[in-house]
């Protein structure tokens, strides 16, 4: 059985005349050119936007911007792999007119206009408002570490910094006694000499030198660590258990097509202080009055909980659930049931703990304290309920009657907080997993940000693809053309 055979290399052939016949007319770069053309490049305060009467002529931002959107939804974002991409790739000689510039010029033109790329991605939102692709009825929110360009051996904290001046200090004095000594080592045995140590001992006190300079810029700025790559990036800890330096990105997912609404790049950690300002953010970005938000137990917050709904928002968070001293689930906090007629709790074995504190901070109330130190001084499972030697002290937040509701009003609803994960994980996972960027090539906040909204616009971007499909969008943004005057 004879296998296909391709053609002889050596054999002519001949080739279209035109890139333009190499392009089907449903391909998707299609839309990036057109959607491009008929943005205002002027009024976004892109570099170059307009053009200059002196000087070498500059590469226009719109083929620029043609470029990495290409890129980006090709999964391509290396400035060197697009280089290559736009002297070799069909599709994108079509898209840029077979231009070729440099890797350096590509990257800056990213570095240049961090602010207008973040602009772009607002602006498609618009776009798919304006078509009504936003149901606007169901916001889910939530966070996902992203690894900034910065390793972990270059970040530091208070404990890591004392940790390696302590051990450069044992290393100088050791180099000391070496010094001091006067015995004579074996012919064999290689012992550096005098030179040789006083070169190791300069070397140790340049470093730590520097991690000294480190301690003062984190006791300057009242910080816990340092990043010495990226300043902004900060130590996290992610859903694989492991600590990297990373950036935390907030996503705002609408329900209906899993389009993305918002975003905002945080370097703190944790979720907490987030919804009530990404929720607003949503808001004014679809232009809705009121609408239902879902979130995990990371943003369970009493005041962003309260301020959501004053301003009509219905939110279902999951509460958090804390432990008690010994671990002992049976004797957790949330076990302990509340009687508001007598205003007093009940715990787990039927004792009443009654009113016997207010509760402050910073001079602020923000809850009470009850307990029953009789009940807990002859209660025979006291070992498991407490460690506190008096006995188990209960805390009432001020806010408990709101949050309560919003417990009942989120367990009530547990079958639309379940979608939660279908809808906002849904992005993430896919720029993360299926399109292989988990991680920052760029450096700082402002830059790092326009780097995700270039991921964020292309997600949405090949959304909208599927759901109204090629021909369908070029005739929208065609019409759109038209209908702008001239």
């Amino acid at each position: 059985m004879s296998y296909i055979s391709g053609e002889n290399r050596n054999q002519s052939i001949l080739f279209p005349q035109s890139l333009e016949e190499y392009i089907a007319q449903d391909n998707p770069v299609r839309i990036i050119n057109e959607y491009i053309t008929q943005l205002d490049l002027q009024s976004l305060k892109f570099t170059h936007a307009t053009t200059q009467e002196k000087g070498r002529p500059p590469y226009h931002p719109g083929d620029m911007l043609r470029i990495y959107l290409y890129g980006y939804l090709n999964h391509i974002r290396s400035s060197r792999r697009l280089e290559l991409e736009a002297r070799r790739n069909v599709e994108l000689m079509w898209l840029i007119r077979k231009l070729s510039p440099d890797f350096k010029t590509i990257a800056d033109f990213r570095k240049n206009n961090r602010k207008a790329l973040v602009q772009i991605f607002r602006e498609f939102t618009r776009l798919c408002n304006n078509w009504q692709l936003f149901g606007k009825e169901l916001i889910a929110i939530d966070g996902s570490k992203f690894r900034a360009s910065n390793s972990k051996r270059n970040n530091y904290s208070k404990k890591k910094l004392s940790r390696h001046i302590n051990y450069i200090n044992e290393k100088i004095a050791g180099y000391f006694s070496e010094l001091d000594e006067t015995d004579q080592a074996e012919a064999h045995d290689h012992r550096p000499d005098v030179k040789e140590v006083q070169e190791r001992i300069a070397q140790l006190k340049e470093r730590k030198a520097k991690y000294q300079s480190y301690q003062e810029k984190l006791d300057k700025t009242n910080t816990n660590e340092i990043s010495t790559t990226d300043p902004d990036a900060r130590l996290m800890a992610n859903n694989n258990n492991s600590v990297e330096v990373s950036y935390n990105v907030q996503a705002s997912v609408d329900a209906r097509h899993k389009l993305i609404a918002d975003f905002k790049v945080i370097n703190k950690p944790n979720d907490l202080g987030q919804l009530a300002p990404m929720a607003l953010r949503a808001k004014k970005i679809l232009g809705k009055s009121s609408f239902t938000v879902l979130a995990d137990k990371g943003y369970y917050h009493a005041r962003n909980l309260e301020y959501c709904s004053a301003k009509g928002i219905t939110t279902y968070v999951t509460k958090q659930v804390y432990s008690n001293g010994t671990g002992e689930k049976e004797f957790y906090p949330d076990k302990f049931s509340y009687d508001q007629d007598h205003d007093c709790y009940l715990c787990p074995s039927g004792q009443r703990l009654y009113y016997y504190r207010t509760r402050k901070k910073d001079g602020k109330i923000i809850g009470k304290n009850y307990r029953n130190l009789e009940a807990c001084r002859d209660c025979p499972v006291k070992a498991r309920c407490t460690r506190a030697v008096n006995g188990r002290t209960v805390f009432r937040n001020k806010n408990q009657d709101f949050l309560d509701r919003i417990d009942r009003q989120t367990r009530e609803n547990l079958k639309t907080y379940k979608l939660r994960q279908m809808i906002v994980e849904h992005p993430f996972g896919t720029i993360k997993r299926a399109w292989s960027a988990s991680y920052f090539l760029t450096r700082r906040k402002r830059s790092v940000s326009a780097e995700i909204a270039l991921s964020f616009l292309s997600y949405n971007l090949k959304r909208v693809i599927n759901i109204l499909g090629t021909e369908e969008i070029l005739r929208r943004l065609r019409e759109n053309r038209q209908a702008v005057p001239a």
